[in-house]
């Protein structure tokens, strides 16, 4: 959230920032505005109320004990008044606080100047790509077919027991989404990033701390009795660790991690480019999430970046990291930066993590702050990045490591998940064995 007095004293640059977003906010900043004027114009009214009915008890006090009792009943008439008049002041400075902070609500974060200008994902800017490109034999298959061959991930299962989104990874593909989710765990804590298991679900005031409320788009799946929502990211969830918290500035940085499921409704998401592991409803990822000096924030930023590069580079998977435009860009975010994987049976890029720095967004909803040298409170910079996706880097390795023979399973889980190849034996005995079991129900 935007703090207020920087709306305040910055209109102008509010207003264009805001346009690099493709938003039109003058009048939303103007109405800002004029509710905080009329807020601390009540407040200041209120206080005098409050500072007079203060004198007048003390008077009372002095006039009873002088004997004074006419004057001090005259007095009293008027704290009586006084206090009808403050009632209605703070009622009406909480009706304005309240209406301010659901304003602020509505307003983005501010993109930091490198952000380009842009409408869609196509004007985003490619800052980095490596990897070479696999050459595949001729009867090479998008995903969704390869986890039929090898029968590895079953979506028909899936929307049996739930519905479309849900798949059911099984065999080494359970196998195969297992050693990821470690070695993205075993990579992030020896960066130095401290583990932590979380809960699934959160309540509001977790939501309304990160950011993903209000939810603007309904893509949060949520329990109206007992009032939580399931995440969608781990985010959300480590980030609210912090929510409340005034730290000592020597405690800074502090770097977490966390595997958890995600859940997202992606309302609206059809065609060909959600098939298979493309889109998901229901997803694994592994998290990180920084709490930074202000000072400190862009370098962590950049370390961040160099992590998820690492990564890439072990699972020799060829990627491209872009700066997303203002018009791409979360709602919550100064800078953020995408990581895709190119799919080479799909001839085409997918987005396989965003790393980001929010400033004091999220820390300023979260009332996350730091005492400072000086021993003054001041808001910290919160980041987060995933670390990975596992949804679209699994798609990106069964497409990219199809050979003939079989899915090659990249060298640096080869210990993680106890094999080196998936091959077509196991899934013909499996297929096999399915018909013969169905065979014998029959006689």
């Amino acid at each position: 959230m935007l703090k207020i007095a920087f709306i305040r004293e910055n209109q102008e640059k509010v207003i264009n920032a805001l346009a690099k977003r493709n938003m039109d906010a003058k009048s939303i900043v103007e109405e800002v505005v004029q509710l905080d004027e009329k807020r601390r114009a009540t407040q200041v009214e209120l206080d005098g109320v409050l500072s007079e009915s203060n004198k007048l008890s003390k008077d009372i006090g002095e006039l009873m004990k002088n004997g004074e009792k006419s004057k001090a009943a005259i007095l009293k008439e008027k704290t009586v008044l006084n206090k009808e008049k403050s009632k209605k002041l703070a009622e009406t400075a909480d009706a304005l606080a309240a209406e301010l902070l659901e304003k602020l609500y509505t307003l983005p974060n501010l993109p930091a100047d490198i952000v380009p200008e842009g409408k869609t994902p196509e004007e985003n800017v490619n800052v980095f790509q490596e990897g070479d490109i696999p050459v595949l034999h001729e009867n090479a298959q998008p995903h969704w077919e390869l986890v039929k061959k090898y029968d590895i991930i079953d979506f028909e299962f899936g929307v049996k027991i739930t519905g479309a989104g849900f798949p059911v990874y099984k065999g080494k593909g359970a196998r195969l989404q297992r050693a990821l989710i470690n070695y993205f765990l075993d990579k992030n804590t020896a960066a130095g990033y401290n583990e932590v298991q979380v809960p699934h679900m959160v309540n509001e005031a977790s939501a309304y701390g990160t950011g993903q409320l209000p939810d603007k788009e309904g893509q949060m799946y949520y329990d109206k009795t007992d009032d939580l929502y399931l995440i969608p990211t781990a985010e959300v969830p480590v980030t609210n660790l912090f929510r409340d918290v005034i730290l000592n500035e020597n405690e800074l940085p502090i770097l977490t991690t966390a595997y958890t499921p995600c859940f997202r409704r992606e309302a609206g998401s059809y065609g060909a480019h959600v098939r298979g592991l493309n889109r998901l409803h229901q997803f694994d990822k592994v998290e990180i999430v920084r709490v930074e000096h202000p000072d400190k924030s862009y370098e962590a930023l950049d370390g961040m970046v160099d992590h998820v590069k690492n990564i890439l580079q072990e699972l020799k998977l060829p990627y491209r990291i872009l700066r997303l435009c203002g018009g791409d860009m979360g709602f919550t975010s100064a800078l953020t930066y995408d990581f895709e994987v190119f799919s080479t049976a799909q001839d085409r890029w997918l987005e396989i993590s965003s790393v980001s720095n929010f400033e004091t967004f999220q820390a300023n909803r979260l009332k996350l702050r730091f005492k400072d040298k000086d021993g003054k409170n001041q808001l910290a910079h919160t980041l987060n990045g995933s670390a990975l996706a596992l949804p679209r880097v699994l798609a990106g390795i069964l497409e990219n490591y199809q050979t003939p023979e079989g899915i090659v399973i990249p060298e640096v889980l080869r210990p993680y998940c106890g094999f080196d190849i998936i091959d077509s034996f196991l899934a013909f005995i499996r297929t096999a064995n399915s018909q013969i079991l169905i065979t014998l129900k029959k006689k």
